[in-house]
């Protein structure tokens, strides 16, 4: 029987990306997408920050989705890196991952230095720690290009990402790394402009939970 993975959105742009990914990489998944827009509006405008009450929106969020069957939790906004910790904390037998955590592994395994762009400034915040000491991270964040996108400028949000990669690969990166879920669907510009690898969310978080699942099963 085909897992059930759980897709708990921050952000009405990152649905259709991780959907697309799945349908292309894994279609035989069963997926359900869990959307609360009001956590990107409520961390951009508090003063809290990621507190507590965030992070209990969080274990409910999840809570609910392992009560609906799911066997594993994928979350799409990367600007809640500790609230998605403790859902890992609450559900140990789960495979829960970041929105970023397979892309970042990815990347460490390439080594030297990594451009990161994103288009949500709060995901500059607390991501590229996650890197780690063993590559360097240089960052870019184009919130214009968010902006384009939420009005139904694709072209501009593509362009704007890709000038952001050519920029950081002249720094010398050997990789680039798309942030955020909603920025996937810039890679194929992205890919165009740069002579490195480029990696995307969505890619890289199916590719694990499918080896994840899998061991599991075998297990």
């Amino acid at each position: 029987m085909a897992p059930r993975i759980a897709l708990i959105h921050a952000l009405a742009l990152s649905v259709e990306p991780i959907n697309a990914e799945f349908e292309r990489a894994w279609p035989e998944a069963l997926r359900m997408n869990l959307l609360d827009d009001s956590l990107s509006a409520d961390l951009h405008a508090s003063a809290g920050g990621l507190d507590g009450a965030m992070q209990q929106r969080f274990e409910m969020l999840a809570d609910y989705a392992v009560f609906a069957g799911a066997q594993a939790i994928l979350f799409t906004c990367s600007a809640f890196g500790p609230c998605i910790e403790a859902v890992a904390a609450r559900h140990p037998t789960l495979p829960v991952l970041k929105p970023n955590q397979a892309m970042i592994e990815e990347a460490l395994r390439m080594g030297g230095r990594v451009g990161l762009i994103a288009s949500f400034e709060p995901t500059l915040a607390s991501m590229p720690a996650e890197f780690g000491p063993s590559v360097q991270v240089l960052c870019a964040c184009v919130p214009a290009a968010l902006h384009a996108l939420q009005h139904g400028d694709s072209d501009t949000h593509d362009a704007l990402v890709a000038e952001a990669a050519l920029q950081l690969q002249a720094q010398g990166c050997d990789a680039i790394a798309l942030a955020q879920f909603s920025m996937a669907r810039a890679a194929p510009r992205v890919a165009q402009r740069v002579r490195v690898p480029v990696l995307t969310t969505p890619g890289s978080a199916v590719r694990a939970l499918r080896q994840r699942l899998a061991g599991a099963v075998a297990a």
